[in-house]
């Protein structure tokens, strides 16, 4: 019961503060004044309680706040008899209360939902069954069974089976996420499938739950108090208002008078204006898919300077890619890509499903291996069509030149990938290069934080220097500290965070702590893990870096409008205190006036809702689907791109068949290319040029579209050649350049219309590109 009062509380208070305005003046009007006054006292004596504790505890906590003039006036107005303008007062400031309240709430119900769904207990396989144990008691190494409907208990290793898991209160996934038997998965899920077996690999305080409790309340217990702009205002405000009510009922020894700049001086534009424009702020960010954590986080928010930001999962996606398919010499007679993928569907290593969701991106039509073997450490292996393959290092996989070797290693570490190696038949075939890619929005979301006031980026990473560093280059950060611990990286916050505001943003466990110390945390929980989420004092839920920096362009302009309201409603205030000091105005009327001040000022403060003039266009409707279906074709040709240099490799080494294929395979690109080009040039472009306005702002991309037309006609003529005459070395070596080229052009083409065209339309999980 007494939760439920302290969670409704202000609610009730501005219920009856307004019911009770209301019941008074409808009393008054049916002519029972006394019985009126009557109520509104009573109205302003329940107002005036609850502002003595809030003046109080913010006394005690070192806060001088607005409410100190509120508690002024509503005392004023009895000790005068103005009950009317005390019940006017009590609405204004237990409305400014519950905003306020309900600005700041949803952190509250994060972290309650979180622990109502910590896990209790666990089933364990015993000798004589199963037992049910409280979660305490489950160790490392213990075989549990997780029933439907039930949350894992610990973080362990799926024993057999699939297991179905709801991962949404960590991953913020709605759907249903299938883990095959050796996949590792975190305690906080629930079960949606069949049951499963669980090999517990930590007990219940190491899991991911206990760590997120941790860390949360962690949190909570180091944030320093921060000092609202309404607060801040009120440090001048209040002593100007004083001052004058003194000097007014002095000089006219008339203690109404004083009263009446008292009245007229509640700072509505403080208690109400500046948390409705943040309360706007936040629902903006909602809306764009950012769940800022109160209004004090948005505060922090728009004063930030330095940029502190991890690499893996925040610049990268987070998750190896197929980059690049380097084939032995000889080039091996069945495709090495195929029968690594084959052989990779049974594999629970993370690399394997990484290679098979590549073949697949490639169109490969994969077929079931047989007498698969597994070695942790090593590799798999198996027979694939016939042919013995085996997949992993590079010892493990087969017999290789030393030379091609140590070339692909080289290559692998120049691009900073990891390298796969695929034997056949006990001879390496070739090697399958995976990287963990970078977002494409990334150097675009740096540029944009630079705009927003960002002056100082720093990458802060576990990683190597000569993998971060290339990275940290390429968005253009000032500094790069790798090799880092999460404590060295709190460390880094806490350092940067005594010179200047600072933002860090990351999305895995590890960045927590850092998150924690830093002026402001911002997790990326579209895939990231919760103790982040939890940490952080914002979250942002879709997959796509770039609403970081809009959300610094809505935090700073949210605090501009703030400013702006309480600064026109205090204006607009301080020129009604100097009329009521000079007699002009009345206790009551100056309440009434008050309240239009009160309308003035909220209505500044809601501009905070929209985008203000530096409004970025966008696409919308049939449009916007649009720019939605040409990015998937672009995603789909993504991977068939990458391929080009390997297809002209294989006209120019190989022959028969072989060959034929491969030119099956390059006419069959160029004809859907040339298909999603058309589409490009007749429906895209007019709509973007649209939405961007000039004479032709599409112009320079248009031409990309006739330089690859062009490179695509030659090519078709050159397979005509070498079709009619498969033997000439001419056409090899034209095709070969020319493919060449077009790789080059089209990689740039595609980055360029999803940098300056795609972001229109909001295309979403950019990961997947």
């Amino acid at each position: 019961m007494r939760a439920v009062i302290t969670r409704r509380g202000p609610e009730v208070l501005l219920a009856l503060a307004a019911g009770g305005l209301a019941a008074g003046a409808a009393v008054r009007w049916a002519g029972q004044t006394g019985a009126g006054d009557l109520i509104w006292l009573l109205v302003t004596v329940l107002a005036l309680v609850p502002a003595l504790w809030w003046v109080v505890d913010g006394l005690l906590h070192r806060r001088f706040g607005s409410d100190v003039i509120a508690v002024l006036a509503l005392a004023g107005t009895i000790a005068v008899d103005e009950p009317l303008a005390g019940a006017v007062i009590a609405v204004m400031l237990t409305g400014g209360r519950l905003l306020e309240e309900r600005a700041g709430r949803r952190a509250r119900r994060d972290l309650s939902a979180l622990l109502s769904l910590a896990p209790r207990v666990a089933h364990r396989r015993t000798d004589g069954g199963l037992a049910t144990i409280d979660v305490a008691e489950v160790r490392p190494g213990d075989r549990l069974l997780v029933r439907p409907g039930e949350v894992v208990p610990v973080d362990g290793l799926v024993e057999r089976d699939t297991a179905v898991l709801d991962e949404s209160t960590l991953t913020g996934e709605p759907l249903p996420v299938e883990h095959p038997a050796g996949d590792a998965v975190r305690s906080g899920a629930v079960n949606s499938g069949q049951p499963f077996e669980l090999r517990a690999t930590n007990d219940a305080g190491s899991s991911t739950y206990a760590g997120i409790v941790r860390l949360a309340e962690e949190a909570a217990a180091e944030s320093a108090p921060f000092v609202r702009l309404a607060d801040r205002y009120s440090a001048l405000f209040i002593p100007v208002t004083l001052v004058l009510a003194g000097a007014a009922g002095l000089a006219a020894a008339d203690p109404v008078r004083a009263v009446a700049v008292l009245v007229v001086a509640t700072p509505c534009p403080l208690i109400l204006a500046a948390p409705i424009a943040f309360v706007s702020g936040l629902s903006r960010c909602a809306r764009r898919g950012v769940v800022v954590k109160g209004g004090g986080a948005l505060e922090r928010l728009a004063t930030a300077r330095v940029l502190l930001f991890d690499k893996t999962g925040t610049i990268t996606t987070g998750h190896p890619t197929l980059a690049e398919v380097v084939t032995a010499d000889p080039a091996p007679a069945d495709d090495p890509l195929l029968l690594a993928a084959s052989l990779d569907q049974v594999s629970p290593h993370v690399l394997a499903s990484a290679i098979v969701r590549g073949a697949h991106e490639r169109g490969l039509r994969l077929t079931a291996p047989s007498g698969v073997t597994e070695q942790a450490g090593q590799g798999v292996r198996g027979v694939v069509n016939g042919r013995r393959v085996s997949v992993g290092k590079a010892s493990w996989a087969g017999d290789a030149d030393p030379a091609w070797l140590d070339r692909v290693r080289r290559r692998a570490a120049a691009h900073g990938a990891i390298t796969v190696f695929v034997g056949v038949d006990g001879r390496l075939a070739a090697a399958l290069l995976l990287r963990d890619r970078v977002r494409p929005d990334a150097p675009r979301t740096f540029r944009l934080l630079r705009r927003a006031g960002i002056v100082r980026t720093v990458m802060v990473t576990g990683d190597r220097a000569d993998v971060a560093g290339p990275i940290g280059e390429l968005v253009g950060a000032d500094a790069v500290r790798a090799g880092l611990t999460p404590a060295e990286k709190v460390e880094v916050a806490r350092a940067e965070s005594e010179r200047a505001a600072t933002v860090m943003v990351g999305d895995g466990v590890n960045d927590a702590p850092a998150l924690a110390a830093a002026g402001v945390g911002v997790a990326l929980g579209a895939r990231g893990a919760t103790a982040s989420s939890e940490a952080a004092d914002a979250v942002i839920t879709v997959d796509r870096l770039e609403r970081l920096a809009e959300t610094l362009a809505i935090a700073r302009r949210t605090r501009s409008v703030a400013r702006q309201s309480v600064v026109v409603g205090m204006g607009m205030s301080l020129a009604a205190m100097v009329a009521a000091a000079f007699g002009l105005l009345a206790p009551a009327a100056g309440a009434l006036l008050q309240e239009g001040i009160d309308i003035v000022a909220i209505l500044v403060a809601l501009r905070a809702l929209g985008p203000g003039r530096d409004r970025t266009p966008r696409l919308h409707g049939d449009a916007a689907e649009l720019v939605r279906q040409l990015d998937e074709e672009h995603r789909a040709l993504r991977p068939r791109i990458e391929r080009l240099p390997t297809l002209a490799d294989t006209i120019a080494v190989s022959g028969g068949r072989e060959r034929d294929t491969a030119l099956d395979t390059l006419s069959g690109f160029l004809a859907d290319l040339a298909e999603h080009e058309r589409k490009d040039e007749r429906l895209l472009y007019p709509a973007v040029a649209r939405a961007l306005g000039g004479a032709d702002p599409t112009g320079a991309m248009s031409r990309g579209h006739t330089e690859i037309a062009e490179l695509t006609r030659r090519l078709g003529a050159l397979i005509a050649e070498l079709r009619a005459v498969p033997a000439a070395p001419e056409p090899v070596r034209d095709l070969r350049r020319t493919v060449q080229e077009l790789y080059a052009v089209l990689r740039l083409h595609f980055a360029q219309e999803e940098e300056s065209y795609f972001v229109l339309a909001d295309v979403h999980d950019t990961t997947k590109r």
